[in-house]
């Protein structure tokens, strides 16, 4: 048994069926912990009021309510309990909804007990290392746990002045948003999707995550999943002992091993084949390895962040990417947007990007050469400008970059031809005018209103050089709403 498993508080175990309830108590009970049981949601709730645990198991339905009420219980009430829920298979959705609601992990049935083994050892790991930070005298207590507080507090003062906060630039409320979001996020340990389109800094945003999280001391793995043969891929991310195939002529630790403790960020994981696949979703769920040629499994604590720059749900649609694992990847998902939505921030991001690239070295930009780089479209995004710059750099002279130097002018936006002073004509849906022949069925008229809605959107779009925030006030509606109208309507 882990030596590291607090033994003083119970395990509570909460299933409507006596013979579930039997056999996880008497497993609990032979890993060394004590175990008290409810058979439902009433009784749990008021177990939770009465006594102090170390963990919380609960089954997703029963007759006087669902596990999803001890979730937001616990929660609500600041208990500080992780909580694993188990449900039947096939309802990965029911788990989703109870991991973003504060739940610690889910296990579907039929349960192993050594998944459930695995589980509780993990939790509990985690939560005495906690524990032993904190203070066991009762009256220190209080001045020890504020003095923690504040030593918390300081540390995340100091990770804001680090080049942590520097990696996501930007004022603009889509920016912001983002960093918010990595702040929430970097507390859990919660699976994370990043999606977004290449170059909008998806693997910054996950090294965010990591360095302002408790997991920063230990290893950030980054891994490009499309990079990697699949012939390679298995002994890549599992590792293999030595003599297990022609040319393993020494032992090996794969991704998950070095990860061990840290953080394994998956770029481009839509590009993994499906028969791998199939192999991360066990080590997902099982927390554990078996390297090439070992019979043992061994366990890893890995934080798994991924992100690709293709639409992963319309690879699950097509049978491309499995939905399971899509679940157990997609907990938490995190959208970077594009440079061109970040257009009030550009000034600021080609200011620093220079700085990062000349080190103590001066250049000046050209009035014809910043007009240009602010209206530029940037399809590569981020690391497009960074080329841009950086070539620029090369081909100046004297400490001044021209507009010729950057080289943009075959993708350059034409200001003049594609932005009216005048909103309300280009914003016309004149050019859509009912057909003489039109046929007045629900469908027709369906098809030709999200037509129009979709044309009066691109023009917006176009207007403000696809600024969906800008596009949203030109059309006087909320940015939540334009983001819903393009997604609807298949406006990328």
């Amino acid at each position: 048994m882990n030596s590291h498993i607090d033994l003083k508080k119970p395990v509570l175990v909460i299933d409507d069926e006596a013979d579930i309830r039997d056999l996880m108590e008497l497993t609990l009970i032979k890993m060394g912990l004590s175990v008290h049981t409810a058979a439902g949601v009433a009784e749990a709730k008021k177990a939770l009021r009465n006594h102090a645990f170390s963990l919380v198991l609960t089954d997703m339905r029963m007759p006087d309510g669902s596990g999803l009420e001890i979730v937001d219980y616990i929660t609500a009430q600041n208990l500080d309990i992780p909580i694993a829920v188990i449900t039947a298979y096939g309802n990965a959705e029911q788990a989703v909804e109870a991991l973003k609601n504060g739940a610690f992990d889910y296990l579907q049935k039929p349960i192993t007990l050594a998944q459930l083994r695995t589980l509780v050892k993990s939790v509990l790991t985690i939560n005495n290392e906690v524990a032993e930070i904190e203070p066991t005298s009762k009256m220190a207590t209080a001045p020890k746990r504020s003095e923690k507080k504040l030593k918390n507090e300081t540390v995340s003062d100091k990770i804001c002045e680090t080049p942590v906060c520097e990696r996501l630039l930007g004022n603009s409320p889509l920016i912001a948003e983002v960093r918010q979001l990595i702040g929430k996020l970097a507390k859990s340990n919660v699976p994370v999707y990043i999606a977004g389109e290449s170059g909008s800094g998806k693997e910054q945003a996950a090294r965010s995550i990591h360095e302002q999280s408790e997991r920063r001391d230990k290893a950030f793995v980054a891994v490009n999943c499309g990079a990697i043969p699949e012939a390679l891929m298995e002994s890549e991310f599992f590792g293999y002992k030595k003599g297990s195939f022609t040319g393993a002529d020494a032992d090996r630790v794969g991704f998950f091993q070095h990860a061990d403790g840290g953080t394994l960020f998956l770029d481009e994981v839509a590009d993994l084949p499906l028969s791998m696949q199939v192999k991360l979703l066990r080590a997902i769920q099982e927390r554990a390895v078996r390297r090439i040629g070992e019979m043992e499994e061994k366990h890893v604590d890995v934080r798994i962040i991924c992100a690709t720059h293709k639409d992963l749900n319309a690879l699950v649609e097509s049978g491309q990417f499995r939905q399971d694992l899509f679940y157990r990847l997609n907990v938490v998902s995190i959208t970077m947007p594009p440079l061109r939505e970040l257009r009030d921030d550009l000034p600021q991001l080609i200011q620093v990007l220079l700085q990062r690239i000349l080190h103590d070295e001066t250049m000046t930009l050209t009035a014809a050469a910043e007009k240009a780089l602010l209206q530029y479209s940037y399809p590569g995004n981020f690391r497009e400008l960074e080329n841009i710059l950086e070539r620029a750099i090369a081909l100046s002279k004297n400490q001044i970059i021209e507009v010729d130097d950057l080289q943009i002018h075959s993708h350059q936006l034409d200001a003049q031809s594609t932005v009216s002073t005048d909103n309300s004509s280009n914003l016309s849906p004149d050019s859509h005018a009912l057909p003489q022949d039109f046929q007045f069925g629900h469908t027709q008229i369906q098809d030709y209103l999200d037509d129009v809605e979709r044309h009066i959107l691109q023009q917006a779009l176009v207007q403000t050089r696809y600024n969906r925030t800008q596009a949203a006030k030109l059309l006087g509606i909320s940015f939540r709403s334009m983001r819903y109208r393009m997604e609807r309507l298949g406006i990328a």
